[in-house]
């Protein structure tokens, strides 16, 4: 047996090669507590006998027969324990986002007839008290705290023989690489979710084929800072990743206190998704707008040269010194706001703007995007750290043991080991995704100098205009977010004669610009309804629409008061446009534009 065939070999491939004093490390009551390897190790043999004593087993190791434990808690060191744990028993963990309503919530737990389930925090123990009743397999709630109502997951830790591990022992021997690790419910953006069942060997190749093409090099001094939900099977992914090159493991308290988080931890890596890098671009931006005098004038110096940066092609010695110097006088403070640190951040989900990836590479802050579904455990491809392995504004090359094929009409489809086992009992819907063991991702792209894989446009995200042309919202976008004023914004148009837009602005800007130019401020309501205010926007879309063709351009657009969150339910886990959401909630703007 290959040492590393199974995820939960990782725990003693770390443990031999380089045993860590904080292999995972969480904030309990304000501070940091650190899981050495070996604590770890021993929790998760713990916890997978007492989980054997309550009866949880693999059975017949059939999906079918595997018993199912839901996992629902924000990213703590006791998520891949509990994770760890199942897997070495041959129980499916189901891990499902904190942020899930309890409909759907309770439609997984019903199609996946979860037997336990383990939470953090009082709001997930309430959803699950609500969907209780209704979920006949359910036997035990546990939680990460102490909870009245849930039984404390040390509990299962008490108590535990030495024939009880013995028994562990006998039972991980037989778990095989074919064996289904987990079943990952994907919300999307449309329709019932779907159980994506993935294999240890689906997810240690992915690991393998990553870490080797990209490479992520053993450093027994790394330390991640982790926030990108753990349910989302990048993350977890990474995760393996950071523990088998030996990097220690982080967990931010919650995406509001990332920035405090990485000046404690200092990592050397993380990986993110592009509306956060947004974020603290736009808070940069606005702190440089607060300088006066010199110090204002070098820092719009410094970005102006970083937007000109070019990772290909060297741009002279002339221009090579004044970035060096832009380094040591103003990109040096944007490092330190980040720990001072940082070799490197890997960006997915969604796409990342061309823009921030040549500004932060510039800064000393390299951003490699990549790519790929949760249906192939997940990543198809990367922008490597090699010679020649990175191209701005492409998801990069693809990953060692994949094969990807273009379709006639640009959907990207590949093979590979990392592809799902398919659908948890939906064989239709793998049937109708797996064709021949090609994955059809559903996603459009092309490979510009036959070589990075480029994404166009989500295949389901396409619409026709009323005059049968064809719109990628995506591209717009993205553009259109360069804009400081744009917030946020979608594309519309579907059957309609032109394309329109619902645009977010960002408060902080317009509120500047607004006193700049002497315009009272009151409220955001009263602001996006300003003439002046529109005028701005329109100047700024028309200048924009000059790099769209004449179908893609925005002819009208509507001015929303409030920012799109996941609460709010216009954004998904991974900080996606929920369309459907978004078109439902915003019908009067929509039918502003088009009547």
């Amino acid at each position: 047996m290959n040492e590393h065939s199974r995820i939960f070999d990782y725990l003693n491939f770390q443990l031999q090669k380089f045993p860590k004093p904080d292999m995972f490390n969480g904030k309990e009551n304000g501070k940091w507590r650190s899981f050495s390897t070996a604590e770890v190790i021993d929790t998760v043999n713990k916890l997978s006998a007492g989980m054997m004593k309550l009866g949880v087993s693999g059975h017949d190791m059939k999906i079918e027969n595997q018993d199912k434990i839901a996992l629902i808690s924000k990213n703590r060191p006791e998520w891949l324990m509990l994770d760890l744990a199942c897997q070495q028993i041959g129980a499916a963990i189901c891990p499902i986002y904190p942020t899930t309503n309890v409909n759907e919530l309770e439609f997984i737990f019903n199609d996946a007839t979860i037997k336990h389930v383990f939470v953090s925090g009082q709001e997930i123990l309430d959803k699950v008290n609500i969907i209780k009743p209704n979920v006949p397999s359910l036997v035990n709630v546990y939680s990460f705290d102490e909870l009245a109502g849930a039984i404390f997951w040390r509990d299962l830790l008490a108590d535990i023989s030495s024939e009880d591990l013995a028994r562990v022992e006998t039972v991980k021997a037989a778990i095989k690489a074919e064996h289904c690790a987990t079943i990952i419910y994907t919300s999307g953006t449309t329709g019932t979710p779907k159980g994506v069942m993935l294999s240890h060997r689906n997810i240690v190749t992915n690991v393998i084929n990553a870490k080797n093409s990209f490479p992520f090099n053993d450093d027994i001094n790394g330390r991640a800072l982790s926030f990108l939900p753990l349910n989302h099977i990048f993350e977890r992914m990474v995760s393996f990743i950071y523990i088998s090159s030996g990097a220690s493991i982080y967990y931010a308290e919650s995406l509001d206190t990332i920035a405090e988080n990485l000046k404690e931890v200092k990592p050397t890596l993380f990986s993110t998704v592009p509306r956060l890098l947004e974020k603290t671009y736009e808070k940069i931006m606005a702190k440089g707008a607060e300088l006066t005098g010199i110090k204002k004038k070098l820092f719009y110096w410094a970005v102006g040269l970083a937007t000109e940066y070019d990772n290909v092609k060297s741009k002279g010695l002339w221009y090579n010194l004044q970035l060096a110097l832009a380094n040591k006088l103003i990109f040096s403070k944007w490092r330190e706001a980040l720990g001072g640190n940082i070799e490197l951040i890997v960006t997915g989900g969604a796409a990342c703007q061309i823009r921030l990836i040549r500004i932060f590479t510039a800064a000393g802050i390299p951003i490699y995007e990549g790519y790929g579904p949760t249906e192939n455990s997940p990543v198809i491809s990367v922008n490597c750290r090699k010679k020649g392995g990175t191209k701005f504004g492409t998801v990069g090359l693809v990953i060692d043991g994949q094969e990807v094929k273009l379709e006639a009409d640009g959907e990207i489809c590949v093979k590979g080991p990392s592809v799902m086992m398919g659908y948890y009992k939906r064989p239709d819907l793998t049937a109708e995704t797996i064709i021949d063991g090609w994955l059809h991702t559903g996603d459009i792209g092309v490979f510009e100098d036959g070589r990075y894989l480029k994404i166009t446009d989500r295949k389901k995200e396409l619409f026709k205009t009323s005059g049968g042309k064809y719109v990628a919202p995506q591209p717009i976008e993205n553009k259109m977010k360069e804009s400081p004023f744009v917030e946020q914004m979608m594309v519309v148009g579907a059957e309609q004669k032109f394309v329109g837009a619902l645009i977010v602005p960002s408060i902080i800007n317009l509120k500047e610009w607004m006193l700049h130019k002497g315009i009272p401020f009151t409220t955001i309501e009263d602001a996006i309804h300003n003439p002046k205010v529109l005028d701005l926007y329109r100047e700024l879309i028309d200048s924009f629409n000059k790099f769209f063709n004449h179908v893609e351009q925005i002819k009208k657009f509507e001015l929303l008061p409030n920012e799109w969150t996941i609460d709010s339910g216009e954004l998904t886990p991974t900080l996606k446009l929920k369309r459907k959401v978004i078109m439902e909630k915003y019908k009067a703007a929509f039918d502003r534009i088009y009547n």
